[in-house]
């Protein structure tokens, strides 16, 4: 990987990830989370399966040119369903695949209440991941959700043993301090580190510039677009409510509009 680090905003649909491309990312994410809230209206609480992922990553995917980093939850099942789930991310363009250490049903990383499976069972779904590879360049991104279950030091030590079993990035979920963030890259030095920026969760919110000081490699914004969209669109539907008119002062304009979605290379 390349020196630096790499943003990865997450997108929600088709429209906020071409949004993310225009502005100049290298790549970008999509997340359980934003789909889940997005496409049904659901918390992020281990209601989607495999298709239902797949059918909006795909689109995603389509709709722009720089790689997705792509959620796989827990694989949606065992490590036979792991190797289909690999398949079909594969399938449709993703470039690398988050799969995490949750029992199913999962919660959100920055949610109270998660269990882990243990320790093999997480390697076994690492290693058929891997086993299902057929393209060298997509990655498998393992994240552990330990440090809320088990403590930080368990963290540590379930990353190192999801490299053992193969992962390529190791991705630890949920830091609560500072002083966290700074040890996991002097404790996880063998493959590129993720880490998770998500405002208003129990992470603390530093710089890419920080981050990339620390030693991260990939920088995760889970709700930042998903956010910004939401607050916009109420504020301005209250105003609409209110005054009886709306409100241009956080709306895209027609012409902005048509030249995201290109409308003149179509007609």
């Amino acid at each position: 990987m390349k020196p630096g680090s790499i943003q990865l905003p997450v997108a929600h649909d088709c429209l906020s990830a071409k949004l993310i491309e225009n502005a100049g990312f290298e790549a970008l994410s999509v997340g359980g989370f934003a789909i889940a809230g997005v496409n049904w209206g659901l918390p992020d609480v281990g209601l989607l399966g495999l298709s239902d992922m797949t059918s909006v990553i795909e689109k995603i995917i389509k709709s722009i040119d720089i790689p997705v980093f792509a959620d796989g939850d827990g694989g949606y099942g065992n490590a036979r369903n792991v190797y289909m789930t690999v398949r079909e991310y594969e399938r449709i363009g993703v470039a690398s695949m988050f799969i995490e250490d949750q029992k199913h049903p999962k919660r959100c990383g920055h949610m109270d209440g998660k269990e882990l499976v243990g320790v093999e069972e997480m390697r076994s779904k690492i290693i058929a991941a891997k086993n299902a590879q057929t393209d060298p360049d997509f990655t498998i991104c393992a994240r552990t959700d330990a440090i809320a279950v088990e403590g930080f030091e368990s963290s540590i030590n379930r990353s190192l043993s999801y490299i053992e079993a193969g992962a390529d990035i190791i991705f630890i979920e949920a830091p609560e301090n500072l002083e966290q963030l700074i040890q996991i890259p002097k404790l996880v030095t063998q493959i590129p580190l993720l880490v998770n920026m998500l405002e208003g969760g129990k992470t603390p919110i530093l710089s890419q510039k920080d981050l990339t000081q620390l030693g991260y490699k990939l920088i995760a914004y889970p709700v930042t677009t998903l956010f910004t969209a939401l607050k916009a669109t109420r504020d301005s539907l209250l105003s609409l409510k209110s005054d009886g008119v709306p409100s241009m002062q956080n709306m895209f304009t027609f012409p902005e509009y048509k030249n995201l979605v290109q409308l003149d290379k179509y007609i």
